[in-house]
């Protein structure tokens, strides 16, 4: 009797048979979304857990291994080209993604070799098909012959000093070049290894309805709003009710020294709003004064979360509109306090955007350069006479900051403020008259502010 022709199994059957961890599934279909459809990791990633039901063993399983695979992501696509021999561009996008999983775990993870290989094998043949297993099981185990130390030296032979830098720190070495010019030579490794270290999730409590104490929960060092939270923090009451919200204490700092400056009383400015944070500090402290402020946002989306974020200050409500900062409804001389949180390459949240890294290219400055001149010129113009605008960027690269402000001075009729003299509270955050924070000094985002006085 003949035997009968086994036919091959439907990839819906495959995957039926391959057992698939949950927390390495939302990692994968995370990582895919971030490399292929340009999404940002942490909102992802937040997304794919609430969809998995995640338990908090296997939702903190996730966030390692999507936050710590695309923070070493360049440096791992190094160390599987050297060890399988071929270029990634030979490998099938999902297999790419998923050795970045196994390469994660078995070098960046106190994880058997055994376990961290497998798992990611069935991964891949419950993914993408059974026909990939050698070759992921193959790859993965030269992978795992050397540390991630080992890899490194190995991989650091011949380079100069800059490149061995940008390896030994994961950065691409345009990012090193850029640190290089604004960190002292002995700060300069410290900065961006600071980038790979998980921030803390601080809360900014608003100005009138709550107190920082009265959240129970740590104080932040320097600025007089912030908390350390622990966990997620949307489960907490006081989030949800509007009276605080999730901000870096970098950003919590330069609203404050705008807050902080000699200025005519008046309606206060917010010209880049979304998606808020600033905003609902902002609102607070101009109300604290009696006055109010207006909220602009380009985009309508990123306006509805302005709204959201100052949602609790309903008497008066504050005003938010959609509007572009280049071309601004407004008309000149209205505003006593602008804030500009000018759109930037955001190398200063490396921290908390790990993918940023990789995704952002050196073009990406010189095409933003030209948007925040526009953005500040004509903030400045909003003002009234003797009216400050504060000039922020979540990035400390010269040609984003300290160039973008000489420009704009050079073109209308303004002075710098002294902005660090306004923070006395935070150490080394004087940049001559600009502020200055970083990451391994201040436990902040790498803010930078300039404060500009209409004259």
């Amino acid at each position: 009797m003949a035997r009968p022709v086994r036919r091959p199994s439907s990839p819906a059957a495959r995957q039926a048979k391959a057992p698939t961890d949950p927390a390495r599934l939302v990692a994968f279909r995370t990582l895919r979304a971030v490399v292929a459809n340009g999404a940002y990791a942490n909102l992802e990633l937040q997304q794919q857990r609430e969809q998995a039901h995640l338990n908090e063993r296997d939702a903190a399983l996730a966030t390692e291994l999507v936050f710590g695979t695309t923070r070493l992501m360049g440096t791992y696509d190094r160390i599987i080209v050297a060890a399988s021999g071929r270029e990634l561009s030979s490998l099938q996008p999902a297999v790419v993604d998923i050795l970045r999983l196994g390469a994660h775990q078995l070098l960046s993870m106190r994880m058997p070799a055994h376990a961290a290989v497998s798992a990611t094998v069935d991964l891949a043949a419950a993914q993408v098909g059974e026909r990939v297993r050698g070759v992921v099981n193959a790859i993965l185990r030269r992978v795992g012959a050397r540390t991630l130390d080992e890899w490194l030296d190995a991989l650091a032979e011949g380079l100069d000093d800059l490149d061995a830098l940008a390896l030994r720190t994961h950065h691409p070495r345009w990012i090193v070049a850029a640190y290089a010019e604004v960190l002292p030579a002995d700060e300069l490794e410290g900065a961006l290894l600071a980038n790979n270290v998980a921030p803390h999730t601080v809360l900014a409590a608003r100005p009138g309805l709550l107190e920082p104490d009265d959240l129970g929960l740590p104080l932040t060092r320097y600025s007089p709003f912030g908390a350390v939270a622990h966990g997620d923090p949307g489960q907490l009451a006081a989030v949800q009710a509007g009276l605080a919200g999730v901000q870096d204490e970098g950003s919590q700092l330069v609203a404050l020294a705008l807050a902080r400056v000699e200025a005519p009383a008046g309606t206060w400015l917010d010209t880049c709003a979304g998606p808020g944070g600033k905003a609902a500090l902002l609102v607070g402290l101009a109300q604290e004064r009696g006055e109010s402020l207006l909220a602009n946002e380009r985009l309508p989306h990123r306006a509805e979360l302005v709204a959201q974020a100052v949602r609790a200050y309903d008497d008066p409500r504050p005003w938010v509109i959609v509007g572009d900062a280049t071309r601004p409804p407004w008309g000149s001389d209205r505003f006593a306090r602008v804030m500009v949180d000018a759109p930037c390459t955001g190398l200063g949240a490396l921290r908390r955007r790990p993918e940023s890294r990789w995704r952002r290219l050196p073009t990406a400055v010189a095409e933003l350069v030209e948007l925040q001149k526009a953005i500040l010129t004509e903030a400045v113009r909003s003002a009234v006479p003797g009216g400050v605008v504060a000039y922020v960027t979540c990035s400390p690269v010269r040609a984003e900051t300290a160039e973008v402000v000489r420009s704009v001075l050079a073109e209308v009729d303004a002075e710098l403020v002294d902005a660090a003299a306004l923070l006395p509270e935070v150490p080394d955050c004087a940049d001559g008259t600009f502020v200055q924070l970083w990451p391994h000094r201040h436990g902040t985002d790498a803010m930078f502010l300039a404060l500009l006085r209409r004259r």
